[in-house]
């Protein structure tokens, strides 16, 4: 039976390394050899990862790990809510990446197998 992990991130792309840290843990466990159903739901200022040429604090691109995780399969989606208060909602996102709802989230959360959050 396939785990399901979802990874839910609220940490800025910038300020800290806790949102980098997230990816990158998407990225290890999308490329796990169990091959793991991994989903990343973006909320608060972490929405911002959606958005093309985004770089954290140390000035890595993130545009390159989002892509990396969307070619594993993994779903990436942004809060509506979050990415409307910051006036992201009608902007062009990285491919493979796409808005979502709060009950999607429930959702995902009811049928994973575990939930980390960062």
């Amino acid at each position: 039976m396939t785990q399901k992990i979802v990874i839910v991130i609220h940490a800025a792309p910038y300020g800290s390394e806790r949102c980098l840290s997230a990816l990158r843990v998407a990225t290890a466990l999308a490329a796990h050899d169990g091959r793991p159903e991994v989903k990343v739901f973006l909320m608060s200022d972490a929405t911002v990862v959606g958005l093309p040429n985004q770089r954290d604090g140390a000035g890595t691109g993130l545009q390159a790990i989002v892509e990396t995780l969307v070619a594993e399969g993994v779903t990436l989606k942004l809060c509506r809510t979050c990415a409307l208060a910051r006036g992201l909602a009608e902007l062009t996102l990285i491919p493979g990446v796409e808005i979502g709802t709060l009950p999607e989230l429930a959702d995902w959360t009811l049928a994973a197998d575990k939930v980390l959050s960062f």
